[in-house]
């Protein structure tokens, strides 16, 4: 479910140290998913579209088993969070056991902020190839069930984009409220980058991923150089993709925000 240092849970404060400290914590999630990912080849007919797998249903079994597992979450209230958004919210059926009550934190505006396809097309075509090894070895239902994990945690840390500018907007209001104004995207995207601290993540994933990722002894710090997910390969997704989007989402949240 939601990350444990979520800050959209009852009782937790919410303020730039308390975000700040959920990025950092699932940075662990996103790294310990992609090493558990690992384990499995590509598994490519997992992911063939016409693969005919699943009698009546058109897609990939991918698709089907992700579609089913979210309609299954969504009855124990997954997505009554809004730190949780589905790949497939058409049609998801009610809860039907009692939720939390999340605190309204979070605009009206962020719940038309999706990137759930985009984080869909990226993760198969773009990310998958390049930390799994080639070849198939039958286990679909447990490599779908690891992507969906993969998946469910990089959305979370990318649609967390909306937490960071309502943050950053309840601290500076006043810094936002002209390019808002003026809905000058460019002029957002200057105010929400910053290079120093983009250059430290990328540099604190590969060392995570370089710690987590290799087998520990009890005579020797570690028994092996090899890492279970190449350690470039976490800050390329950080670079290259999580960051980006999450910057992507700050932009829509805030050019909302004064509606």
């Amino acid at each position: 479910m939601a990350d444990s240092s979520s800050v959209s849970g009852s009782g937790n404060a919410f303020n730039l140290d308390t975000v700040r400290d959920s990025l950092i914590r699932q940075e662990d999630t996103i790294i310990f998913n992609l090493i558990e990912r690992a384990r499995f080849p590509l598994n490519s007919p997992l992911y063939d579209q016409n693969s005919g797998l699943v009698p009546g249903f058109s897609g990939s079994l991918v698709h089907f088993i992700v579609k089913e597992t979210e309609a299954v979450q969504a009855k124990a209230g997954r997505y009554e969070n809004p730190e949780e958004n589905p790949f497939f919210p058409d049609g998801l059926p009610s809860p039907i056991m009692p939720t939390t009550k999340y605190p309204k934190i979070l605009y009206p505006a962020a719940v038309s902020i999706n990137m759930s396809k985009t984080i869909w097309d990226m993760y198969f075509n773009q990310l998958l190839p390049l930390f799994v090894d080639k070849g198939d070895d039958g286990n679909y239902a447990s490599t779908a069930a690891s992507d969906l994990d993969c998946l469910q945690a990089i959305s979370r840390r990318i649609h967390y984009g909306k937490y960071v500018a309502e943050v950053k907007f309840r601290e500076s209001p006043k810094e936002y409220e002209p390019a808002i104004l003026a809905q000058d995207k460019n002029a957002l995207m200057k105010l929400l980058t910053f290079e120093k601290v983009e250059e430290m993540v990328k540099k604190r994933v590969e060392k995570k991923a370089l710690v987590f990722g290799r087998e520990v002894s009890l005579d020797t710090n570690f028994t092996s150089e090899k890492c279970k997910v190449d350690p470039s390969v976490v800050s390329r997704l950080y670079d290259e993709w999580i960051m980006p989007l999450t910057k992507q989402v700050q932009v829509q949240y805030l050019l909302r925000r004064l509606d």
